[in-house]
């Protein structure tokens, strides 16, 4: 069975993932991989608590298809994620973030390969308080201001675009027979038909 890893941290908004992670596990049959920093309770924006399964540093590319990363106003990037991120990139694994989780592609310095984007249109003085004073890391020459961007294995999306992402990460895994199966589907979704 093939598996998906999740990184997961206090204060992630874990509904930008739930619905990817379901059409993953219960349409597509993989396994769904939760990490973080460190083995221990994780309690998200929205009060729910999870326990991941692995710790970030346990964690090996060439183990998973992907690697999914949530959006949330978390300041610590360690370097064991960036590296993780890097492998993933060169490996041609799939890697997707929603809302600020794009920040850590940012970081990795991928974003600067692809067209992306992210619900940080523009890097506020409140977002560089968030995230500790620390400057702009985004490539904006590569920012594309539209709901979810797929470009190679990297897929980013709005915050707000939680279902268009989870489409489109099943989409990248072949869960859709052609583009219009996959509008179909979306169309479904939204307008419950």
């Amino acid at each position: 069975m093939s598996k998906i890893l999740v990184f997961m941290y206090d204060d992630m908004a874990d509904f930008e993932v739930v619905y990817a992670t379901h059409l993953l596990g219960h349409e597509l049959s993989k396994q769904i991989i939760s990490c973080a920093y460190e083995k221990k309770p994780v309690r998200s924006k929205g009060g729910m608590v999870y326990m991941p399964e692995i710790a970030i540093s346990e964690a090996a590319s060439e183990d998973y298809d992907g690697f999914i990363i949530p959006g949330g106003w978390n300041p610590v990037v360690k370097d064991e994620i960036l590296a993780l991120i890097n492998d993933f990139f060169d490996k041609g694994k799939l890697l997707a973030a929603i809302c600020a989780g794009p920040r850590y592609f940012a970081k990795a310095g991928i974003l600067k390969k692809v067209k992306y984007t992210t619900s940080i249109v523009e890097w506020t003085q409140a977002r560089r308080e968030a995230f500790g004073n620390e400057e702009d890391p985004f490539p904006r020459e590569n920012f594309v201001n539209t709901r979810v961007v797929r470009d190679k294995n990297i897929i980013t999306s709005k915050g707000i675009s939680f279902v268009d992402f989870a489409i489109e990460i099943a989409d990248y895994f072949g869960m859709f027979k052609n583009d219009s199966d996959k509008q179909e589907f979306f169309k479904t979704i939204i307008e419950g038909n």
